[in-house]
């Protein structure tokens, strides 16, 4: 699906609309928007349906009256990981767009590769162990740019092209991320990829942000040459397009912020600060963190921070989210969210020492499949009272992503506050247990549509970056979160010791899901 969000000087919404790929682009044939192959492995999008969903929307919007002579600047966001190839001569059409034109004509022959690979793509596995091999091992790669070797990151689908189609990566003039491809769409020029966003791909080196020249040459020769130099994610790449002055009446002074990924976006868009950390509570659960000083390590990821570039955000993701909250609640709530409150309620935190690990598929992060319960003594037993399993599930959900954040360099400071999303976001008994097992006070915020809204957020920061005003001053205007729940007083006393055993119990759990039978 394509968004568009427009906000006032006071940041408020006063525009949005959006394309929905398969019911508004029927002639491409995707599901979700994507094209699963017969492999399973192999996942990706037309680069035109992306393109002409743009000249929809913008349509939609002329159609409508809406004042295109009134917008000061425009960032954006793109799926991260993905990757655009555009053919030797494509600059030039860019620069030289006809306004009479829909874009998708002027530009369908402009690309190497039709389809681009996506981030739901997983048939790089050779070439990531290729590019770990390359640096040393996956924590090398880790601590030079940010993740270990990911089958979704770009670097490894761009080896993959260049050793399966050699002639059509020696076509290419230029290779952009799903964002600076669609930043390229305004500005009518290749567009810079971003710090943020080009941390998503295994290439880029986190601290120096610069392309790590090893990378590059193990995924391809002549690599950093067709991606161009990575730039500031507040950077203004210049004035919109004459073809979008001419054609829809947009200012000719009109800025072009640099675009960046879906998951940075994200973070602009739930307005994080320092020592801030994002709960998403949905079918997976996803922590967004606010890092000064980060330890890359082999889960989760670290991104250059797409608001202030000398700190960095950490992204953790986790599969066993509502579904296993459901479970478990039909299992011994009689599916009932208010029994599944009451059982909270009517045990103390720290469950008297009772631990427990839900993970009804493979986890991500710790990797291990299975439920697994604990007593006092660290001994194993097979089953919990209703209420205590409720609880265990609860507090090991929330214990697991403090240890997981506190490992990749987050620390814990007097100001933090936990901004909580997703649907068990509205559980004031789910939400203090998540204050208490973090220590730190929890907010809800209304995040719909947080990545385009947060690229709204983005292009007002901007305009004003080179003067010194920090993202946060540009948000003072912005709807303030609400206060759902604060940490009981004698919190931190009781999860001290139990977040150390459940630390070193999840290293047994991970330990027992690799043995052999």
């Amino acid at each position: 699906m394509l968004k568009v969000t427009a906000i006032d000087e006071h940041l408020q919404v006063v525009f949005s609309d959006n394309v929905h790929f398969d019911k508004d682009l029927p002639e491409f044939r995707t599901q979700g928007g994507v094209h699963v192959h017969e492999d399973k492995l192999t996942v990706t999008s037309p680069v035109l349906m992306w393109i002409k969903s743009l000249d929809l929307i913008l349509e939609k919007m002329k159609s409508v009256g809406f004042s295109f002579q009134d917008v000061k600047a425009i960032s954006g966001t793109g799926q991260q990981h993905g990757s655009v190839y555009w053919k030797k001569g494509a600059k030039e059409s860019l620069n030289n767009l006809c306004s009479e034109f829909p874009l998708h004509l002027l530009l369908k022959s402009s690309f190497v590769i039709s389809d681009s690979p996506i981030w739901m793509d997983s048939s790089t596995t050779a070439e990531c162990r290729h590019l770990e091999d390359a640096v040393g091992g996956a924590q090398n790669l880790a601590s030079l740019t940010g993740s270990r070797a990911y089958e979704r990151f770009t670097g490894n689908q761009i080896a993959r092209i260049y050793k399966q189609k050699p002639e059509v990566y020696a076509q290419t003039e230029r290779i952009s991320l799903v964002s600076s491809f669609a930043a390229s769409l305004f500005l009518g020029d290749y567009a810079a990829i971003d710090y943020s966003d080009g941390s998503g791909m295994n290439l880029l080196k986190i601290w120096e942000k610069t392309w790590a020249e090893t990378c590059l040459q193990a995924c391809a020769p002549g690599l950093g040459e067709k991606l161009g130099p990575a730039v500031p994610s507040s950077l203004v790449l210049g004035s919109i397009s004459p073809y979008h002055v001419v054609r829809y009446g947009f200012d000719p002074d009109c800025k072009i912020v640099t675009f960046t990924g879906d998951n940075p976006a994200s973070l602009a868009g739930m307005r994080l600060q320092e020592g801030d950390i994002a709960v998403s509570l949905g079918t997976s659960d996803t922590l967004f963190l606010w890092i000064n000083e980060p330890t890359p390590a082999l889960e989760g990821h670290i991104f250059c921070n797409p608001v202030q570039t000398d700190t960095y955000m950490a992204l953790l993701c986790y599969k066993n989210g509502s579904l296993m909250r459901e479970r478990i609640r039909d299992e011994c709530a009689l599916g009932s969210w208010d029994e599944f409150s009451k059982a909270l309620r009517t045990t103390c935190a720290g469950n008297n020492g009772n631990l427990g690990f839900y993970f009804d598929v493979l986890e991500i992060t710790p990797q291990a499949v299975g439920v697994h319960r604990f007593n006092a003594e660290n001994q194993k037993v097979p089953h919990f009272p209703k209420e205590v399993e409720v609880r265990a599930l609860m507090e090991g959900q929330f214990m697991a992503k403090r240890i997981h954040a506190e490992r990749l360099g987050y620390k814990i400071m007097p100001r933090t506050r936990i901004l909580a999303t997703g649907g068990a976001s509205c559980n004031q008994e789910i939400l203090q247990v998540l204050s208490d097992v973090f220590g730190a006070p929890v907010y809800t915020i209304d995040t719909a549509n947080s990545a385009s809204l947060g690229c709204a957020y983005r292009a007002v920061h901007g305009l004003v970056a080179n003067s010194g005003l920090s993202f946060s001053d540009v948000m003072k205007l912005a709807r303030k979160p609400k206060l759902a729940a604060s940490p009981n007083p004698r919190a931190a006393q009781v999860y001290q010791p139990v977040l150390k055993r459940y630390s070193e119990l999840e290293r047994k759990v991970i330990s027992d899901a690799f043995e052999t039978p």
